[in-house]
């Protein structure tokens, strides 16, 4: 995952424009706040990236905690946050530091691909002790074995023409065709798992575990599951 976590740290092309950007963590906020279950609820956004509509979600819950494995992303959370008593900023290592079933909500989005299964495995040990027994852990933006990089293009290019920035789009796919995170993406891979594989992952952890109806986000190709610690089976 380091090599990820340095491109990430980097002045990267992921985003096609501003807006695309923009509507990314918008509806990913849109969509994790649809996993809170209470507004005193405490929410771990696992690897959370640039979190620009974090206020949302924090407008929801009680407390939310962005844990960043980046130090750049990291800082700059810090800082855009700073105002905000509900938005606490962690690094992972603090996150393996917290307290037993202090968590309520766990979300892990468009992560595990970029993990190791034994870094995977690690990560879900960790969420198992750190859930309340009546809490759960979404675990969203699964990439699917025969699922290829066709269909995430597709998924982008009809994003941009439901939300005006196709233009950028198309503009931005040959950017990173050309770009590190092609040659990166060509040279590391990104792990995919089945259905049955991250059950069978996420069931060996001790999570009872169900597909959700809609993935995290605009990719429909792409899997989110929801799972909940052994007591609430």
């Amino acid at each position: 995952m380091d090599d990820w976590i340095d491109y990430y740290d980097s002045t990267h092309t992921i985003y096609v424009s501003k807006l695309h950007r923009d509507l990314h963590f918008q509806i990913i906020a849109r969509d994790i706040i649809g996993y809170i279950s209470s507004p005193e609820a405490t929410v771990l956004d696992y690897a959370c990236g640039e979190a620009l509509s974090a206020s949302q979600v924090a407008a929801a819950c009680g407390k939310l905690i962005l844990a960043e494995p980046a130090p750049g992303v990291r800082g700059r959370l810090i800082a855009r946050f700073a105002p905000n008593t509900k938005i606490r900023v962690r690094s992972l290592d603090d996150v393996r530091k917290m307290q037993e079933q202090s968590i309520d909500l766990v979300v892990m989005n468009s992560v595990a691909q970029y993990m190791t299964p034994d870094e995977l495995d690690a990560a879900l040990l960790n969420f198992s002790r750190i859930l309340k027994p009546s809490g759960k852990l979404v675990l969203g933006d699964i990439l699917q074995p025969n699922v290829g990089m066709f269909r995430d293009v597709t998924a982008l290019l009809s994003f941009g023409l439901r939300h005006g920035f196709l233009k950028d789009a198309l503009i931005g796919l040959i950017s990173t065709a050309l770009s590190d995170y092609r040659q990166l993406r060509t040279r590391i891979g990104l792990q995919r798992y089945s259905e049955e594989e991250i059950t069978a992952t996420l069931k060996g952890v001790g999570f009872a575990v169900q597909r959700a109806h809609r993935n995290i986000g605009h990719n429909s190709w792409r899997m989110t599951f929801v799972a909940r610690p052994p007591l609430v089976r």
